[in-house]
């Protein structure tokens, strides 16, 4: 049984992706799911949220298989296989594939390999390549005996996001409240349907794959309303221009469905949540190396602060409850 893998994902960056993820994934591990996040982006901060540097610098040197998600695909460059990956345990019911300045690297040969899929030759390698990211978090997932796969990627639509897609089962889109936000929905729209259509060919001419394949279902669960970067003292007819009209952008571009639109987030069921700012907290989080929820007055969370923790874990776990509704999985991880 293949484990779910959903994915955050916005051609637009800054938009708290990372932390989302990061957030997320310590929120189910301690509703009662074991999670396995993965960074894929070779930006590798999601990695950088979980480890020290000391830790990357120890994971990113030397020729060691398996410690970043490069180094497992790696051999594919050559005329190796696949390398399993090796786990960062941050807590028993939590592990890091880390990701890898490296994998930038990869990028060439996952776009060569692409019309190789709809060739008339060997195909073993080909599909071992497109679908190496997919074949190392199910193994890894396995290893953990996760309940859900939680990836990173970055702000482009470049192969290696292509590929990370391929592994996809649901994408949640993370939203600032700005045009460039709502221009990514425009793009990311129609680039997942013509990846899901290009996959869907190319697993067809694979008439027997000799080594499983991801279904590639890369399903929109919905989009997260963050406002990171909404500062106070901008109009609140400034911020409602843009927000008020992500319920028509999804719906046209992810959904490809026409009106009636609701009139805002608000209203819309496609929206998973609006997130706060938290500005305080993030700072102390990132200090700390804990997640926001987790802070305690010996990192500084006292007074308002410490109200705004209680705020943040009742509102994250709101968030995983509604994202594992929309995706069909029990939400407290059978606990």
């Amino acid at each position: 049984m293949n484990i779910p893998v959903l994915t955050f994902f916005n051609n637009k960056g800054g938009v708290g992706k990372t932390s989302l993820v990061y957030h997320l994934a310590w929120i189910l591990s301690q509703m009662g799911h074991r999670v396995l996040a993965c960074d894929l982006d070779p930006q590798a901060n999601l990695s950088a949220a979980f480890l020290n540097e000391d830790q990357l610098e120890g994971l990113w040197d030397g020729e060691d298989g398996g410690k970043t998600i490069f180094k497992s695909v790696k051999p594919l460059l050559e005329v190796g296989d696949l390398v399993r990956p090796v786990l960062q345990q941050i807590t028993p019911e939590l592990s890091l594939i880390p990701g890898d300045l490296a994998l930038s690297g990869f990028e060439d040969t996952l776009s060569g390999e692409w019309p190789n899929a709809l060739g008339s030759g060997n195909l073993h390698r080909p599909f071992r390549i497109l679908t190496s990211f997919w074949t190392v978090m199910q193994a890894g997932a396995k290893d953990m005996e996760a309940t859900v796969i939680l990836a990173d990627v970055g702000p482009n639509l470049g192969a290696i996001n292509r590929s990370a897609l391929i592994a996809t089962d649901h994408v949640v889109v993370p939203l600032g409240a700005d045009l460039f936000s709502l221009q990514g929905l425009r793009n990311l729209g129609p680039t997942l349907r013509r990846w899901r259509e290009d996959w869907t060919s190319r697993r067809g001419n694979w008439a027997s794959p000799k080594f499983p394949l991801p279904g590639g279902r890369m399903e929109p669960l919905g989009y997260i309303v963050q406002q990171h970067s909404v500062r106070l003292s901008r109009p609140v007819k400034a911020y409602d221009r843009w927000v008020n009209r992500m319920p028509e952008e999804y719906a046209r571009n992810l959904l490809d469905r026409e009106a009636p639109f609701p009139a805002s987030p608000r209203e819309d069921e496609h929206c998973l949540a609006t997130v706060k700012h938290y500005r305080s907290l993030i700072p102390m989080g990132q200090e700390s190396r804990k997640p926001i929820f987790d802070l305690t007055t010996a990192d500084g969370a006292i007074g308002s602060h410490a109200v705004a923790v209680q705020d943040a874990r009742g509102d994250f776990r709101a968030l995983a409850k509604s994202i594992f509704e929309k995706a069909g999985v029990a939400a407290d991880g059978g606990s």
